[in-house]
């Protein structure tokens, strides 16, 4: 079942093999043993891959069903104590996993002794089915693409920048003296910047020399005293504690930011991602 289930998430042999560590005649013999128990066909071919027959369909997601309860039934057999086991694989953008996410990985991992953790860091959004992502941890807003989300956290956004820039600039007190500020840019983000005051909004256009495609890149340069940006207090949490940054236009306000845990569209999400993003949940309950 569950090969099969890879083979339709993943729309070939090859990279449900990939994705299982086994070799592709392995996976066709599978299906095609499945197919002669059942005798039915479960798959056909098209110019897009493999995809389902009706029956195929019907069987794939009981299948899922099943699969699903059977993943409860050993947890409940296992008892509490005994936690998770096999492997999970998640992905999350590199800055945020790397000061929130993999610092408490410990204190999961201690929870669960005989689980392992794959971690796939990328500022970009991946296919998670195509790269057998189990959860996925994404932040903002989330493309109408058929997945299934549960939002865990909301954080407030900032303009930023460190005493550094700031002596060498001056602070601005306006988002219109933002102007005359050089920005860190977010490839992501657009350079027009809006903000709430006293329901007024202004939006202002923003220039900067530096752009970066990864956060860990924004946060460089603003470390590096080469101007201010916006990006959430998650990014910048310690150095906001000890005054290596500091927010400005702090009358002003942004909106702010979700932090989404993304489960595969079309697939159940298996009670070890749902019980990983229970505890990311409760980190970020936590900051």
């Amino acid at each position: 079942m569950a090969t099969y289930i890879r083979v339709v998430d993943t729309g070939s042999f090859s990279a449900a093999a990939r994705q299982l560590n086994i070799g592709q005649p392995a996976v066709s013999k599978i299906v095609a043993q499945l197919e002669s128990r059942l005798q039915t066909r479960l798959l056909t071919r098209s110019t897009h891959g493999l995809t389902p027959t009706e029956a195929g369909q019907r069987y794939y997601e009981r299948a899922q069903a099943a699969l699903q309860e059977a993943d409860e039934a050993e947890l409940a057999a296992r008892g509490a104590g005994k936690g998770l086991s096999g492997k999970l694989r998640i992905s999350a953008a590199t800055t945020f996993a790397r000061l929130h996410i993999i610092p408490q990985l410990p204190r999961f991992l201690a929870e669960h002794p005989e689980l392992d953790v794959d971690v796939i860091l990328d500022d970009r959004v991946i296919d998670l089915i195509a790269e057998g992502i189990d959860v996925s941890l994404r932040m903002g807003n989330l493309p109408d693409s058929g997945v299934v989300a549960r939002k865990l956290a909301t954080g407030p956004r900032s303009v930023m920048a460190t005493p550094g820039y700031l002596t060498k600039k001056g602070e601005p007190k306006t988002p219109a003296e933002l102007a005359e500020h050089e920005a860190i840019l977010y490839t992501p983000q657009p350079s027009l910047w809006s903000f709430t005051h006293q329901e007024a909004v202004v939006s202002i256009a923003v220039n900067g020399r530096i752009r970066v495609s990864a956060a860990e890149g924004q946060r460089a340069a603003v470390l590096s005293d080469m101007g201010l940006c916006i990006a959430s207090d998650w990014m910048f949490a310690e150095e906001l504690k000890n005054g290596t940054v500091r927010k400005v236009l702090t009358s002003w306000q942004l909106p702010s930011i979700d932090l989404w845990a993304v489960f595969p569209g079309g697939r159940l999400a298996s009670a070890k991602a749902r019980q990983f993003a229970g505890f990311v949940e409760s980190v970020m309950a936590e900051k």
